[in-house]
């Protein structure tokens, strides 16, 4: 019996979902219901988690019992009943999908932490399924139609909304930022496009000194968003500490340091997205390091350059247009790809300072070229491909939004 994110990833071929993000604009009120929608997803997410908890074995809780207790959480509690019935089963959902998890990592033996579902205490979003909601015929606003009050609110933004029916629409979601609400709509929608062949190969090395370093010898170097915004984020930062603690002074102060932090998030993505698309149209195939970032941001004198660097992110878009797109994304082990000579396959020792490759065949190159070079050699030599077409959106029917991203490695 398949497990309800293993079907998620089996239909990810069927059903592909375009998320259109809108700013959206509302006064005080409206943005105090919004609060209180979310808390209670939070409440209805955290009560069916305990519920679970409690339960015996003979139970056998699954995901349509914890449905049937959140219509029991509606009767039981006002507050809850004020939030539409579909958006309380999207939130009984959540619980379900963290417990899902849990069980997979059991089943499957992850190493480490197998993720225990925990009580949410940050829950930044609540979301709608098909009902509870209402598109103004412009499609530059929205009605939230429960007893929560959110009301009309405002849409900002330039995708298209009104080039899709009404009935495309699987998912609408109110998220926080820190710069503000935002709405998400979930559409229906065959966005995969086939290119046509182009006979490039290319494997890529990610390092700190450089972005990456292909097979041909090209670098892109690394942006650092982190670094070269650190300055300005540390003295807005001590700005915090000079307030008292819960006064309004401090928390327009940590709005401030949120939009920072928000602001390099965004760069960081748009960056990783250009890139790997840019390789994914102009390559065949793409073969790169199958990296355990988790392990190595262990060691804390490299530890902020790598987040800030994004590799994990970088694999996502690629493996993401790769499947898209129909080309090959190929991860393949890291062990001495830096070490081997890409000529003739000699082991040459080298240190983490070393960057020039210079092997006793004649061979001189870019330390991080000749890893690339390596790397290709290692996908085309039949190595197991731990990625194929890795990353889809997709959905299923009574799914959330968290999971409508399935990774397959």
């Amino acid at each position: 019996m398949l497990s309800y994110i293993g079907q998620v990833k089996k239909l990810r071929r069927c059903c592909q979902l375009l998320v259109l993000e809108y700013k959206i604009k509302a006064n005080k009120i409206k943005c105090q219901a919004i609060e209180e929608a979310i808390r209670t997803t939070q409440f209805i997410r955290n009560k069916c988690l305990r519920y679970w908890m409690d339960a015996s074995k003979e139970d056998k809780i699954n995901r349509f019992a914890l449905n049937k207790y959140s219509t029991e959480l509606r009767n039981e509690f006002n507050f809850v009943k004020q939030l539409n019935s579909m958006a309380v089963q999207a939130s009984a959902e959540r619980a379900w999908i963290a417990i899902q998890r849990f069980f997979d990592n059991c089943k499957f033996k992850k190493p480490g932490k197998k993720g225990f579902p925990r009580f949410q205490h940050d829950n930044r979003s609540v979301e709608y399924k098909t009902s509870g909601w209402k598109l103004h015929p412009t499609r530059k606003r929205i009605t939230f139609t429960d007893k929560k009050g959110i009301g009309e609110l405002k849409l900002l933004g330039k995708w298209d909304i009104h080039t899709f029916p009404i009935k495309s629409i699987k998912r609408v979601r109110i998220v926080r930022r820190a710069d503000g609400f935002y709405c998400q709509f979930s559409v229906d929608f065959d966005n995969s496009k086939l290119l046509e062949p182009t006979g490039n190969q290319v494997g890529l090395d990610v390092g700190l000194e450089y972005f990456y370093s292909d097979s041909n010898g090209n670098h892109v170097d690394n942006p650092r968003f982190l670094r070269k915004a650190e300055i300005d984020i540390k003295r807005v930062q001590r700005r915090i500490y000079k307030h008292k603690k819960g006064s309004l002074r401090r928390r327009k102060s940590r709005k401030v340091y949120a939009r920072k932090h928000l602001r390099v998030s965004r760069q960081r993505n748009e960056f990783v997205k250009t890139e790997a698309l840019t390789l994914v149209q102009s390559n065949d195939l793409v073969a790169y390091e199958d990296l355990k970032v988790k392990n190595m941001v262990k060691n804390h004198s490299f530890a902020k350059s790598i987040n800030d660097v994004a590799w994990s992110q970088f694999r996502q878009w690629l493996e993401y247009f790769a499947d898209k797109h129909n080309r090959q994304a190929i991860a393949v082990k890291p062990h001495n790809t830096s070490q081997l000579c890409s000529n003739c396959g000699v082991k040459v020792k080298k240190e983490l300072k070393d960057r020039i490759h210079r092997c006793s065949c004649g061979c001189v190159l870019q330390r991080d070229v000749n890893a690339a070079i390596n790397i290709l050699e290692r996908a085309r030599g039949g190595q197991p491909q731990s990625n194929a077409q890795g990353v889809a959106t997709s959905t299923l029917l009574g799914a959330s939004l968290v999971e409508q991203v399935a990774t397959t490695n």
